[in-house]
């Protein structure tokens, strides 16, 4: 555990005067999502910022420090019985639970649980100014017009480096079952929607390689009972196969040499009518390809299916990898921006070439 917080400070406001850019970094698990870092910035580095500051496991809060491992704060709720219901992807042992927020990362039960970013009170910020400010939770309101703290997910770092982060965390599930069967892809979201309409203790809901996969979790009798009642048999390594998902472990996401595109796209929408290889998580709301193809001609595919796409892993990343913005949201975006980061040192072009 340490508190580097007055280092890190120091070290913006020396960028700042210089006038240097910073790559933000931490365990360093996460450098594959986005743009390419730029080569011309320094670094400014997170990683040793860690420990738990605060846990009350009867309220069923924890606050952290940024670059404090999952690992270690998962090891920490387990001995409560509790967890991270968002369950955040580890791509390595180093992953850090500021790196999650700031990637916006949430595991297979996130049509249920929620995101990271709903599970977020609170924050502790440094700014582009030098200024270690605190937003949300019981410590301030968001006097500037922002929800700051949420502001922070899947922002990539780029207005500004979050110190501190607290959480709302929940008991974990009693019991835990998983049933599989075969389905084509053109059955499965009718199928993977209608069970997750229903009044049961469905956690996540998945389909790859021709097999559907639903999670039951929560009371024991309440589990058991929809497990007689549906059809599919039960995974006897359920828990492990989810754990693949959510760490991307899965083969389906074994690097090959093809890109990884994600659709964030309408649980009911029809399929993308493109030849490759899917994964569809989320009962039909997280879609992912493998194959080569160029955003440009992914993103009128995902518009189609009442969302948006991102070239998640692999393939040009010196160019735009996530869906591009219309001009009006662009410029409320540079103004966010010039709030927090006036001067454009965190993370430059790392989530658009034009921010």
């Amino acid at each position: 555990m340490a508190d580097i917080s007055q280092q890190l400070q120091e070290q913006v406001l020396q960028a700042r005067a210089g006038g240097e850019k910073l790559n933000i970094v931490g365990g360093g698990t996460k450098a594959f999502i986005g743009r390419e870092p730029s080569a011309d910035a320094g670094t400014l580095n997170v990683g040793e910022h860690t420990g738990i500051v605060d846990y009350h496991p009867v309220e069923l809060v924890m606050t952290v420090r940024a670059g404090t491992p999952l690992s270690d704060i998962e090891a920490a709720l387990a001995e409560q019985g509790q967890a991270l219901h968002f369950e955040p992807p580890h791509f390595g042992p180093e992953s850090t639970i500021g790196g999650t927020l700031a990637c916006n990362l949430s595991g297979p039960g996130r049509p249920w649980a929620g995101s990271v970013r709903d599970q977020v009170l609170g924050i502790r910020l440094l700014n582009g100014k030098g200024e270690h400010l605190r937003f949300g939770g019981e410590v301030m309101k968001n006097v500037a017009g922002y929800d700051v703290s949420r502001l922070q997910a899947g922002a990539l770092g780029t207005l500004g480096l979050i110190t501190e982060i607290s959480l709302k965390v929940m008991p974990g599930p009693a019991a835990s079952l998983t049933l599989v069967q075969d389905m084509a892809i053109d059955e499965v979201l009718h199928y993977m929607n209608s069970r997750a309409a229903e009044p049961k203790p469905i956690t996540a809901a998945c389909w790859v390689d021709g097999k559907v996969y639903l999670r039951l979790s929560g009371a024991k009798t309440a589990v058991e009972a929809t497990a007689e009642k549906w059809s599919g048999d039960v995974m006897e390594k359920g828990e492990a196969f989810w754990r693949s998902v959510q760490d991307m472990q899965h083969e389906f996401f074994a690097d090959k040499g093809e890109p990884l595109w994600r659709f964030s796209v309408g649980s009911t929408a029809a399929n993308p009518a493109i030849e490759g290889k899917w994964f569809i998580d989320w009962a039909g709301s997280q879609r992912w390809f493998r194959g080569a193809a160029e955003l440009g001609d992914m993103e009128p595919l995902a518009r189609a299916a009442g969302g948006q796409v991102s070239l998640f892993r692999g393939g040009d990343r010196s160019g735009e990898v996530m869906h591009s913005q219309p001009n009006a949201l662009k410029t409320i975006q540079r103004r966010v921006k010039a709030s927090f980061d006036p001067d454009g040192i965190f993370n430059p072009g790392r989530l658009y070439s034009w921010l």
